[in-house]
Order: C-alpha cells, then structure tokens, then sequence
C-alpha cells in the first residue's frame, strides 16, 4: 500500500477496473479481478484500509472499534482471514449474563433474560412473530417479497404497538435496533428489520454469541485482516486518495481525487450508499438512486474498552455479558485476552448521549454504569479507549443504514443496479449475510464476477471486430 504523491502533475494510471473503497468488498473485488488477470488499482479516502473495521489499543491489547465478530458460518470473511493468518477466539459467554432494567438488576443464563413469566412470555410470543415474517423475505430481491410494501409502511415501534408488547419486551428491542443498526425501533422500518433477521438465519442466530453471529472474534483484529489482505495487492491500493467525481465515456469510466486521475473499463464503487452522495456523478445518477442516498442513511453507535487488572467479575461467576435500559451504556461483552488479565469489558454506548462530551466524561459515565452492573471493583479502570463513529472525520456513522418506512421498497432494488460502467458494493448490498463483515466479502465477490464477465464480452466482441 502506499499514499500517493500530492503532486498535481501525476500521470493518469491506466487499469482495467477501478475500485472505490478499500474495505473488505473492495479488496475481495480487487483480488478477484487480478486473479482473473485484470490490472486494478483501488482508491480509499481513508489514510488507512478496513472502512468500518478499525483496531484501537487499551491496556497494552489490540481491540475492535468498528466491526468485530464472526460465526462458523461466515466462510467467506474466514477464508481471507486464514489466507493472512488471522485466528480466532471464542467469544468469552461463560457463566450469567446481567441485566438492568426498570431500574433493577438481575442475572440469568441464555440469550433471553429470564424476568416475570409474563414479561418472558411477551417476548417469546414477539421474537416467534419477527421470525414467521422474516421467513417471508426473500433474501436475494426482499423487496419483491410478498407484503413487502405492506411491511415496509410501518416502524419496528409501530409494530411493537400494534403487537402490544410490553416494556421489558421494548427494552430488549430498543437493544437491538441500537446494536443492529444504530437508531430506535421508531427510525427503523419493520420491513428492514426482517430482510436482515432473515439475512442472518433468524432472530436467535442474530442475537447468540454461542453458535450464532457473535460466536467469535480475531485475536489480531478484523482491521488486521483487511491490513495484511491488502499487502497482498502491494502498491495498487492508494490509501489518502478520497474520490471526488467519476465521470464515463462509451468506452470507459475516468475516476478523480484530488490528486490523481484513473483511466478504467469499468468501476466498482464500495462506500456505504449514503456516502455515494459524496462522488459527482456524469452522468448524473438517476432519480432513484439519489433517493437511495438520501434516505439509506448510516445509524450512530459508539463504543467504549474498559481495562482492568483481571477480568474480575468471572470470579463472581459473570460473563461479562450484560443489558441495560438507561444511561450511556446499553451493551456489555468480555473481550480480555485471557483470564490472568487485562480484562477488558467492550460497552456499547448511545451516541445521543455520549458523543458530544469531554473524553473524560465519556470516560466517567460509563466506568459508573459499569460499577452499577458488575460492583465496586468496576470502578477503578487500568486504561479506558473510545470511538465515535459518528463524529467519525471520514464517512462518518455505522454500522448499518438506518432505513425508516417506505424507503426499503421505493429504493432498495437499485442499490445494486449498475450506473453504465460502475457497479455497486458494499455490505448493504449483499443478500444473505448483509450488514455483516462477511456480507461485505460476499458484495465485492459478486461485483468483481459482474466486472470480469463485462470484460471478457468486450475482449470478444473486439477481436471479433478485427478477425
């Protein structure tokens, strides 16, 4: 990898295919076409690779600030990671898991916290609901799904109401949505929440950290893949390099920053679809897809390292696994290295109220919410590390589009329909597994066999022309 030279005298580079993004769909795109023997090179306006996965350090330990976990059933991110000898560790889930809610604290073991037999009853009776629709989504064009428009009209919330589900039955709810795709059940419509519990293999699978998508995490880190995987491509991934305009010809596409100019075949963009916005287009991008910038907005979601000398609180007979329905903190996870120490409890934090503040008050809150949930041991931290991604300087917000009602159905079928010579990527844009690190692999995979194939016809159809 390298950065390249700010000189504005810089000659165009002349490739096969440009990639715009150098997450792990734009990588597993470029890799792709060059083993199909195509040249590429890939433009990331980052001064770093990996997009929404991003290594930070606490307490002398390599921790996840963006994406992080994997399931055994996430072949496509687990082969890359094997190819560049990333390994991977059990999520720590041993022991009971801690609850807040209604201002009381409790502990209990499974997925679902086990509350009044009413209050498990309600959810039960709404998770087997979500799952029944869900199970109607077609995960490849969800949007031709039956009821599709019928489902898309309303909010999560709205449907909570409707299902009369009861407080505790919100909270938990209120999680997910935070955790999935940074927002409130009322900013997310029903519709999306079911195209991605389908996409995930049901609301169970989604939520499990044994056996299920937060089964288990990288010791290197997830950025540390996406490092050592674009090492591999050398000198054809520019990082420092944002795309300002992309502008197509008949016979190839012309890719700008600020500082250099790439002639192509064909593009393939990778950002997130509301940071399409951030590219001029020409030709302009039609109605439609603008409509898809506008309304498929990234959510907000922070998250906060607490170190301390041991993981204290398995001693206690505690996974370190907890929820909460106040306060900065809503979700807890033991992410420590190994049970002699640091421990580490990674917290998910609301960025409505944290983001804004002082480091040191972030630091504060949720150091106190800790204590809450885990004892006076809780207060008194070795290291603290945070991110916002939402103040984030480069495309900022994540992890997930926060799509509210009706904007799935109006615009979610063009978000992969190509604009002449440029094709789209990106983890939104994947069918099974989308809003997934492995969804995102799966998106460049597809893309990058679109390009190949388009170029394959234009090999043919010249030499025809000149036999």
């Amino acid at each position: 990898m390298n950065t390249p030279d700010r000189s504005p005298q810089q000659s165009p580079l002349q490739v096969d295919a440009v990639v715009v993004g150098a997450g792990f769909a734009g990588l597993k795109a470029a890799h792709d076409l060059v083993n199909n023997g195509h040249s590429v090179v890939v433009l990331e306006g980052r001064d770093r690779v990996g997009g929404r996965v991003f290594t930070g350090e606490v307490a002398g330990v390599k921790v996840d600030l963006g994406g992080t976990w994997v399931s055994h059933r996430h072949t496509a991110i687990r082969e890359i990671a094997e190819q560049v000898g990333c390994t991977t560790v059990p999520q720590f889930a041993e022991g009971r898991s801690t609850v807040w809610l209604a201002g009381k604290r409790r502990t209990y073991k499974g997925t679902i916290p086990r509350l009044s037999p009413a209050a498990l009853v309600n959810m039960a009776r709404i998770q087997l609901a979500l799952d029944k629709l869900a199970k109607t989504i077609d995960v490849d064009a969800p949007w031709d799904s039956p009821r599709a428009e019928e489902l898309d009209a309303i909010s999560l919330e709205e449907w909570l109401d409707h299902k009369r589900a009861r407080s505790t039955t919100r909270a938990l709810m209120t999680v997910v949505t935070k955790v999935e795709w940074g927002c409130q059940p009322s900013d997310v419509s029903l519709f999306h929440v079911l195209r991605t519990i389908r996409a995930f293999g049901g609301f169970d699978f989604m939520l499990d950290a044994e056996g299920g998508m937060q089964e288990a995490r990288y010791v290197e880190t997830t950025q540390e893949i996406a490092v050592r995987y674009a090492a591999l491509l050398g000198d054809r991934v520019r990082t420092g390099a944002p795309v300002r305009r992309i502008t197509q010809e008949a016979d190839g596409v012309t890719v700008e920053t600020d500082a250099l100019q790439v002639n192509a075949r064909y593009a393939i963009v990778t950002t997130a679809t509301e940071h399409r916005g951030g590219i001029e287009f020409e030709p302009a991008l039609p109605e439609n897809a603008q409509g898809l910038i506008n309304s498929w907005g990234l959510g907000a979601l922070s998250k906060a390292f607490v170190a301390y000398d041991q993981p204290f609180w398995r001693a206690d007979g505690l996974s370190g696994e907890a929820l909460t329905d106040t306060g900065t903190v809503f979700i807890t996870f033991d992410v420590s290295p190994s049970p002699d120490g640091p421990g580490i409890l990674m917290a998910f934090c609301d960025p409505r109220v944290f983001d804004a503040h002082h480091p040191e008050t972030r630091k504060a809150q949720v150091v106190k919410q800790l204590t809450d949930l885990y004892g006076p041991a809780a207060a008194r931290p070795i290291d603290y590390i945070d991110h916002c991604w939402n103040t984030d300087s480069f495309a900022p917000g994540g992890p997930n589009p926060a799509v509210a009602p009706y904007a799935s159905t109006r615009y979610g079928s063009v978000m992969t329909k190509p604009h002449g010579r440029v094709e789209w990527a990106g983890s939104e844009t994947a069918g099974e597994w989308t809003g997934s690190m492995n969804g995102a692999v799966l998106s460049g995979q597809r893309a990058a066999e679109a390009v190949v194939g388009l170029l394959a016809t234009e090999s043919h159809t010249r030499k025809k022309a000149y036999s």
